[in-house]
Parts: structure tokens; C-alpha cells; sequence
């Protein structure tokens, strides 16, 4: 399952990467959208939460390329349908797992991420991550393929009206949708300077 490379497509690659680091590559990027969707913040105007899991999955996905971010981000999803409490909490605690999850308001987004992977994944392949502008618009794309997933689903999962969709599941999240671009399009090019410097002064 190793990966043979030319010049470096996504920052992983610019490391000779085993079967057995891609799996701990997967297992990281895994237990780092969980980490985030912990940090979840109710908001009294929409069913879904405001978590870090959006800017995790992007950020990942940009960094590991197309095959790792889908498995990382479809895994994900499997973990929560077979009990473990991986999803952002709710309100009391507690966490939505197993068939449960396909009832929640924010079950759209979930599947969102594993399109989200796909694309960025394939995009920052194409060395889209490299610079300010463009991993930027790389974060665009992700996001936008995880609303053209979330907010449907929320409209069929609550039963909800276009509109009422649009206002519980788009517009709450734009502002901070905009802070998380604008972090991930620093941080990716960053590290490629950093990587880049390392290896000019080998």
C-alpha cells in the first residue's frame, strides 16, 4: 500500500512513506477531526454545532492527498456507526453513535467530509497547496463540497424547508468558515517553506 512519488505532491509525500506510516498517517488524521468535533459549541438558532471539525478535515485532507483523506474521513465515520464517541457532543455530553447517527441533524456533513477529502485531497495533489492563494481556494472547494452534501441532508433529516436549511446550516458557519481558510491557507504553505528549507540544508 506504499506509494511511489516523483517530486512531492502534498506535504507527506516529501517523506518516502511505508505502508506502516500511511496507516499511522490515517490513524492521525482520524484522531485529529475526532479531537476537534470535541470542541463543539451549541448554537440556540440551529441544530448543528459549531466545532473545529471542518478545519481539521480540510487541513488533513490538503496535507495527505486523495486515497489517505477519503479512508481517514470514511473510518471516521464508521467509528461513530459502531459505537465510539467520536462526533462533536451534544448539548448534555453525551454522544450520538451507532445507528443514531444517521438521524442527526449534522449526519450530512459527516458524509460531506468524505467528498471534502476527495476533492481537496485531488487538488492539493496537483500542488495547490503551495501558496497563500491557492490553498485557499483549495479550502473553498472543500467547504463548499461539504455544504453541497450537509445542508440537503439537514433539510431531509429535520424535515426542513430551503430556506430554514440555508439559515441553520450555511450562513451561521460562514464567518467562521472564512477565519479557518484564511488559517489553513498560512499554515500549509508554511510548511512546505519549512520542509523546503530542511532539505536545502541537508
Amino acid at each position: 500500500m506504499s506509494v511511489a512519488y516523483g517530486s512531492p505532491r502534498v506535504l507527506v509525500e516529501t517523506i518516502r512513506t511505508a505502508w506502516v506510516r500511511d496507516i499511522a498517517l490515517v490513524a492521525a488524521s482520524i484522531a485529529f477531526i475526532a479531537g476537534a468535533a470535541q470542541v463543539s459549541i451549541p448554537l440556540p438558532f440551529s441544530p448543528v454545532p459549531l466545532t473545529g471539525q471542518t478545519f481539521a478535515v480540510l487541513l488533513s485532507c490538503a496535507a495527505l492527498g486523495t486515497w489517505r483523506s477519503v479512508i481517514a474521513t470514511s473510518s471516521y465515520a464508521l467509528l461513530a456507526v459502531a459505537g465510539l464517541p467520536v462526533l462533536a457532543p451534544k448539548e448534555d455530553g453525551s454522544h450520538v453513535t451507532g445507528l443514531a447517527v444517521f438521524s442527526m441533524a449534522s449526519l450530512g456533513y459527516v458524509l460531506g467530509f468524505i467528498v471534502a477529502a476527495f476533492v481537496v485531497g485531488r487538488v492539493a495533489e496537483r500542488g495547490w497547496t503551495k501558496t497563500p492563494a491557492r490553498a485557499a481556494l483549495v479550502m473553498v472547494f472543500g467547504n463548499l463540497a461539504i455544504y453541497a452534501v450537509g445542508v440537503p441532508v439537514l433539510a431531509a433529516v429535520t424535515g426542513a424547508d430551503a430556506a430554514t436549511a440555508l439559515e441553520w446550516g450555511l450562513y451561521p458557519f460562514l464567518i467562521g468558515d472564512a477565519i479557518k481558510i484564511a488559517l489553513a491557507a498560512g499554515l500549509l504553505p508554511s510548511a512546505w517553506a519549512a520542509i523546503s528549507s530542511l532539505h536545502r540544508n541537508d
